[in-house]
C-alpha cells in the first residue's frame, strides 16, 4: 500500500474541535481511501474576521489506488 498526505485547514466561527471536523469531513468526502488525520495546529484570526475565527491545520493521509 502506499499513501498520500495532504495538508487541509478547517474553519469555524464555533470551536477548534469543529474546525478540525470540517477539514476531516471535507477530506472524506472528496477523497477515496481516507486512513488517518492528524491535527497539526490551531490558530484564531481576529483582524479580518467580524467574530473570531478558529482555524484547525489537518493533515490527512489516504491509500492512493492502483
Amino acid at each position: 500500500m502506499v499513501f498520500k498526505k495532504i495538508t487541509l485547514i478547517g474553519t469555524s466561527e464555533e470551536s477548534f474541535d469543529a474546525a478540525a471536523d470540517e477539514a476531516i469531513d471535507r477530506a472524506e468526502d472528496t477523497l477515496e481511501n481516507v486512513y488517518w488525520a492528524e491535527v497539526q495546529e490551531f490558530g484564531v484570526e481576529l483582524q479580518s474576521a467580524p467574530d473570531r475565527e478558529y482555524q484547525a491545520e489537518v493533515e490527512v493521509a489516504f491509500e492512493l489506488s492502483d
